[in-house]
């Protein structure tokens, strides 16, 4: 019988959601639309020492950003679903919304004898690490050394039931079989097999604070919520063995999901998972957002560097997956139907962040200049420019975009390229001016100058160029020395646009101007 399948993408609020985890979210969430189902978002807050205020709204806001909506979860349709209903039977979808239901399950597990209940208290297990450690072991809670340690499996039933009722500082463990070969099939990595000799006796769910561990709690909730494939990182590879084991133990087997482990993002050199640090010290992001820990200490985000959303998704998908074309731009809906799990690698993925704006540059060149000049609109209010300062409003912004998008990688680049097509020069750049602006140049400038104010042709780039090179080649003036000269009154620096597409925005006064004001500044 085939059921329908439903992935989830179940983050821990334990601070800002990592470029990693959004790719694991988005590998979800394209693998549920290729296949009709369902992307569920699942909050797994249950370790409370460590969550971090502010980070589910973190969560939630970045996957919006990036456009990977949940079908249902916390933030399914827009907003948060808290309780079950008829189109949501799942909810809630946050564990510890979901904390009374867990300890049934583990008790369940106890009195089928795949659990025990284990008192050691903290001191105790430390010594066991201690002694082991000074007979060059290392210790783990398993079939072997729990016989040594008070669980009920050492203790008699009334001692148990004794402890159970005056103590709270215990655990329900998994019993892992001993010297028993758990076979388990991955869809990225293939068939795997483990021996439990391998493996310890890991804890289920807690007394003292009433919540799972993840293992339980992942396990239980991937069931009632009918996930049909788990596609997480490869950190939890390890964990898989146990999670087998817990289906069988529940006798869910035949409803089990498949299983994904994806790699890691490397660092852009050498080896090891990409870090904050990295980001820091290369000066990339490495979150989706911009993010503020509790000391106020800003992390970059792609949104706040000016990345699209969508060069950020596309970037994202490449990083591990190849659609075995030439193909690189994709857009989400492409996406959904290009990707598939046997086209994801096994070794990890080295970030690029050359990459990275390489898509940003792409994307910023397919959208159209109206759409661009909007979005330069709050960049120029930064710099004190309004739209109705500009000679002819939005009309001047989109002919600006137009010149200059070829030559940006984000819109806040078309401040840097073409700032002085909006705002005089007052200083000029001192190797530039001492090259470029010598007596026989600036000279000749001038009587450039006017020329173009005489000039009566068209007003526009190719007609003035044309009427530039004619009159100075004419009079058999040094083209790129002239036209260096002119450069620098206009921008104040030896670089910049085409002079004729300069004039063709400032116009003929405020041409003669500059002229006149470099003149006073430099010498004349």
């Amino acid at each position: 019988m085939n059921r329908r399948t439903r992935v989830r993408f179940a983050p821990s609020p334990t601070g800002p959601l990592h470029m990693g985890g959004v790719r694991t979210a988005l590998y979800n969430y394209l693998y549920a639309k290729q296949n009709g189902g369902d992307f569920i978002l699942r909050i797994e807050d249950t370790d409370s020492h460590r969550f971090v205020p502010g980070a589910e709204e973190y969560i939630i806001e970045a996957l919006r950003w990036c456009g990977i909506l949940p079908d249902e979860g916390v933030d399914a349709s827009g907003h948060v679903v808290e309780t079950p209903s008829e189109r949501h039977p799942h909810a809630p979808y946050r564990q510890s919304q979901r904390r009374g239901i867990y300890r049934k399950y583990a008790e369940q597990l106890v009195e089928a004898g795949y659990a025990y209940y284990a008192f050691d208290s903290s001191a105790e297990l430390e010594k066991a690490r201690a002694e082991a450690e000074a007979s060059g072991q290392t210790f783990i809670y398993n079939q072997t050394t729990c016989k040594g340690l008070r669980n009920s499996l050492t203790l008699s039933a009334e001692e148990t039931a004794h402890l159970l009722e005056t103590t709270t500082d215990w655990t329900i463990r998994f019993r892992m079989p001993e010297n028993t070969v758990v076979k388990m099939d991955d869809l990225i990595r293939g068939h795997i097999e483990v021996n439990t000799d391998t493996l310890d006796d890991k804890v289920l769910w807690k007394r003292a604070d009433e919540l799972p561990t993840y293992h339980l709690a992942n396990i239980v909730d991937d069931h009632l919520m009918e996930i049909t494939e788990v596609i997480r990182g490869e950190e939890w590879l390890p964990s898989l063995p146990l999670h087998y084991m817990l289906y069988k133990a529940f006798g869910w087997e035949d409803s089990m999901p498949r299983f994904a482990h994806l790699s890691l993002l490397l660092k852009p050199v050498g080896n090891g998972k990409l870090s904050k640090r990295d980001g820091d010290k290369l000066g990339f992001p490495v979150f989706p957002l911009q993010w503020t820990n509790a000391e106020g200490e800003k992390s970059r985000g792609y949104r706040e560097d000016g990345y699209f959303p969508e060069a950020f998704v596309n970037m994202l998908a490449m990083l591990g997956w190849n659609p075995g074309t030439e193909q690189e731009l994709f857009s989400l809906q492409e996406l959904v139907k290009a990707f598939s799990l046997d086209k994801v690698q096994k070794a990890g993925a080295k970030f690029n962040p050359d990459k990275a704006k390489w898509f940003n540059k792409e994307y910023l060149r397919l959208k159209d200049d109206a759409s661009l000049a909007e979005l330069f609109v709050p960049v120029l209010k930064e710099h004190g420019i309004a739209v109705e300062d500009c000679p002819g409003g939005m009309d001047y912004l989109v002919k600006v975009v137009h010149l200059i998008k070829e030559r940006a990688t984000f819109v806040a680049d078309f401040w840097d390229i073409a700032w002085y097509l909006f705002n005089a020069p007052t200083e000029y750049v001192e190797k530039d001016a001492a090259k470029f602006w010598k007596e026989e140049n600036y000279e000749l400038a001038f009587k450039v100058a006017h020329f173009v104010c005489a000039y009566d042709g068209p007003w526009e780039k190719t007609s003035i160029e044309s009427a530039l090179e004619e009159y100075i080649r004419g009079n058999e003036w040094p083209m790129g020395k002239v036209m260096n000269c002119l450069r620098l009154a206009l921008t104040g620096s030896g670089s910049g646009l085409g002079i004729a597409d300069i004039l063709s925005f400032i116009g003929k006064d405020e041409f003669l101007r500059r002229m006149e004001a470099a003149g006073a500044k430099l010498g004349k």
